[in-house]
């Protein structure tokens, strides 16, 4: 499948189809659905392992990262949801998407129609990544933070990171769908980056093959060990 302008996109994940409306011609960048989200649904498609004593074919390098089961979830800048809610029928059933207000119009919509699809409505709150209190209300951390597309602008590189710091827990991780949409932001954020996370680039080759865009990619951060201060001899 090829990324399209088309108002609705369609989603096959395993036996689902989710069915994500968007609004190109919206003021808000969330109101589209970009292909990270879909990157990364699909990756995580290729490598969850199934439920039930067969997890699937062959060795998986990522079935220890993508096994889901009561991890706690959250989705900076989830935009029309196709990224959580994708993860959401892949096991991720503990999970909350958060995105600006003038965006949760379109995210509250795509919850509603795929109702059926995912047999509950997910949960869903306003977030601005600079909002401490907003923050301090979602309950962190989390297990899984997710995020894609969602750098874009350098003045939100510093928020982005500082709420992802402040959301995932010690020994968590997040999941980030990346393209580089600006120069400027993509260098302050990857700088910024390395600072607080080791970062892991899933090699290319292991996306989803249908989904495997030249330009986008996945990556995996954890946090850095805090360096722990050597007790003084008495």
């Amino acid at each position: 499948m090829k990324f399209t302008d088309s108002p609705v996109i369609e989603l096959p994940v395993r036996d689902a189809v989710l069915s994500i409306q968007q609004d190109n011609g919206s003021f808000h960048v969330g109101t589209s659905v970009w292909p990270c989200s879909l990157v990364l649904v699909k990756f995580t498609e290729r490598w969850a392992p199934l439920p039930g004593p067969n997890p699937g074919p062959g060795p998986n390098p990522y079935a220890q990262l993508l096994d889901f089961g009561s991890k706690r979830a959250v989705e900076l800048g989830a935009g029309c949801g196709a990224s959580g809610m994708g993860l959401y029928l892949l096991g991720l059933t503990d999970v909350v998407l958060t995105d600006i207000a003038p965006v949760m119009p379109a995210l509250k919509r795509n919850l509603k129609i795929n109702k059926p699809v995912l047999a509950k409505t997910l949960k869903h709150s306003v977030l601005y990544w600079n909002n401490a209190d907003q923050i301090k209300s979602l309950k962190p951390p989390y297990d899984v933070v997710l995020a894609t597309d969602v750098v874009y602008i350098e003045e939100s590189v510093g928020p982005l990171i500082s709420a992802m710091e402040a959301l995932v827990a010690e020994d968590g991780v997040v999941l980030l769908g990346y393209q580089l949409r600006s120069p400027e932001a993509h260098k302050l954020f990857w700088e910024m980056s390395e600072r607080v996370f080791e970062i892991e680039k899933v090699p290319h080759e292991d996306l989803h093959p249908e989904y495997a865009y030249e330009e986008t990619d996945v990556y995996v951060f954890r946090k850095k060990k805090k360096k722990k201060e050597k007790e003084e001899d008495p």
